[in-house]
């Protein structure tokens, strides 16, 4: 897999990653001499950055970590690269005096130390050979205040049993709206859903699957949903609730780059025929697009304070 991002110290380099969550400083976090971490809250503490791919977010701590930088390269102790989610001064004023290939605007957060990894400065690329990315959607529904999340079934391949939004793989060249409108008819059985926001593409990592989640957010009219076979449960919340559930990875993320966006013009959805009493749950037996099997119809509980309740 390749990431585009921004060349900052130019050369090519190639090796294995060790990869840190949290920003580096090279004054006192970094043996000067060595090129140990001694950082007793970093990732690292206790590995060398010697001859690695050096990944982290962003430097921090005094700008003498320049020099620092510098000083290990020219004794043959610093990295053969750096990547960076937002570089800084201090780190590429090191990487550049050191003639350290650096490149930043990667998502640091997929990477893993032991990967290997190539950077190349001049091109502001990085390339993971290991790695295959998966583009998928994730739309977020929303009926008067609460969100739908949809319990993943234990026939799927990813995350069985996990929470998530209505999820699907874009399939070929389809746009990632396509697809988000596509899921939300086949995982739901809701066809008035009405555009209200998109997010930044956020990526996620799973094994060796990268997944580029494209956010939407929805607004529906009712909260009557028809699941396929693909989830097993399903519950308007409220959005703050979303930390009680045991969710996909970086669904938070998803829900907030959403619920913050403005939202685009466009007009509203007729509202649809009133179908029953809409709190009630009940099972159906409308076959699903996807596999021609049955499906179970439900609708959420009733929309008061607290969680909401199964559908």
């Amino acid at each position: 897999m390749r990431f585009s991002g921004r060349g900052i110290a130019p050369g090519r380099s190639e090796g294995v990653g060790l990869v840190d969550s949290r920003p580096m400083s090279f004054v006192g976090g970094v043996d000067r001499e060595s090129g140990l971490v001694v950082d007793p809250a970093s990732d690292l503490k206790g590995e060398t950055v010697e001859g690695r791919v050096l990944v982290f977010p962003h430097g921090k701590g005094s700008t003498v970590g320049s020099y620092v930088l510098y000083g290990l390269a020219k004794r043959g102790h610093g990295p053969v690269a750096v990547v960076n989610e937002r570089a800084e001064a201090i780190v590429a004023t090191g990487a550049i005096l050191g003639g350290i290939p650096l490149v930043d605007g990667v998502p640091v957060s997929v990477l893993r130390t032991g990967d290997r990894v190539t950077v190349d400065g001049d091109a502001g690329v990085v390339d993971v050979p290991t790695l295959i990315e998966r583009r998928v959607v994730t739309a977020i529904l929303r009926n008067r205040g609460r969100i739908l999340m949809v319990r993943r079934s234990q026939r799927v391949k990813t995350f069985p049993g996990a929470w998530s939004g209505v999820s699907g793989y874009i399939e070929g060249s389809e746009s990632p709206l396509t697809r988000a409108r596509q899921e939300i008819k086949e995982e739901t059985g809701i066809r008035s859903a009405r555009l209200v926001a998109r997010g930044p593409i956020v990526m996620t990592r799973h094994h060796d699957d990268v997944f580029a989640v494209h956010p939407f957010l929805f607004d529906c009219l009712d909260r009557k949903v028809v699941l396929d076979w693909e989830n097993e449960d399903a519950r308007w919340i409220l959005p703050e609730h979303l930390s009680e559930y045991p969710v996909v990875p970086r669904l938070a993320d998803v829900v907030a780059s959403v619920l913050g966006t403005p939202t685009p013009s466009g007009p509203a959805p007729r509202r649809p025929p009133v179908q029953g009493g809409g709190a009630d749950a009940h099972r159906g037996s409308t076959g699903s697009r996807k596999t021609g099997g049955r499906r179970r119809s439900s609708q959420p509980g009733r929309a008061g304070t607290g969680r909401g309740e199964a559908r």
